[in-house]
């Protein structure tokens, strides 16, 4: 189908969970001193200035960063949030204004060290092409093509870790399955391999079949973190909330992010909630 563009929805409340939570699990691997392949199956445009026509005209960013954005300092001694927020403030071309939201590449990529690698996928002919536009080191490569398909076809990777998003659009319903497959296969060819699946929270409850598939796969170490803005009214149909699972995850992850998100859903999603534990545990 290939319709979607997360330029409309850059910056949404959604991004914040899950760059948060991409943040804290980097933050982690960087402790040490092996290298790391990062590889996002759905990379998008990259940066998103928040003038632009399609991120301007649903404007998700104003419940979504925006209030974050405009209580730094008062998060300031919130060590996880205040942290993100100082990176996000370095992806602006003038760190004092609010003008860009960076998209997982960046998030992946502005702390990667000489040794470590890069892998982009974009299948959306558009979207690649703005991605294609970023100006990013050599050593990320930007791949148009199957973001799924090509994170099979490049395992094992040569470094000696691995750190995986897989964040698809889900516009088909089947994309569910395919994803809880594609974590499946790649687990197989590197089971020490960091992974993260974001997911959308609508009120169908779609996102059961991709965390079915998971559990009945046979994976060990699954944690999710879920940040549920609201509880969906009778007919809804759009997104109440954001979904991570994290395959092995990093030790006192799930304590960091729940402290983070303790403010982040005071600001952003009050009355929702956040809540996170062990989806198979080893």
């Amino acid at each position: 189908m290939l319709s979607y563009q997360h330029a409309y929805h850059a910056g949404n409340f959604a991004d914040v969970h899950k760059h948060l939570t991409l943040h804290a699990v980097i933050d982690h691997l960087l402790r040490k001193k092996s290298f790391i392949t990062y590889l996002d199956t759905h990379a998008g445009r990259g940066l998103y200035p928040l003038d632009a026509t399609e991120t301007n005209r649903l404007q998700e960013y104003r419940e979504g960063v925006i209030p974050l954005w405009k209580d730094r300092q008062a998060l300031a001694n919130e060590p996880l949030l205040s942290d993100w927020l100082a990176a996000l403030a370095r992806a602006q071309p003038d760190p004092a204004h609010l003008t860009h939201y960076p998209g997982s590449p960046w998030w992946m990529g502005h702390r990667r060290r000489t040794g470590d690698r890069q892998w982009l996928f974009e299948l959306h002919a558009g979207e690649h092409e703005h991605l294609a536009q970023q100006p990013l080191s050599e050593a990320v490569a930007r791949i148009h093509g199957d973001g799924l398909k090509g994170l099979l076809q490049r395992l094992p990777v040569k470094t000696p870790r691995l750190c995986v998003l897989i964040d698809p659009s889900y516009e088909r319903k089947g994309e569910y399955l395919e994803v809880a497959e594609t974590l499946l296969a790649a687990m197989r060819k590197a089971r020490h391999a960091v992974m993260l699946v974001w997911y959308p929270l609508l009120p169908a409850g779609r996102h059961r079949e991709l965390l079915e598939g998971v559990r009945e796969g046979g994976l060990r170490k699954v944690w999710y973190g879920e940040f549920t803005r609201r509880t969906p009214t009778e007919g809804e149909r759009g997104m109440v909330g954001s979904g991570m699972l994290v395959v092995n995850p990093p030790w006192g992850l799930d304590e960091r992010l729940a402290a983070a998100m303790a403010p982040v859903v005071a600001r952003l999603g009050a009355p929702g909630s956040y809540r996170s534990g062990w989806w198979v545990e080893e």
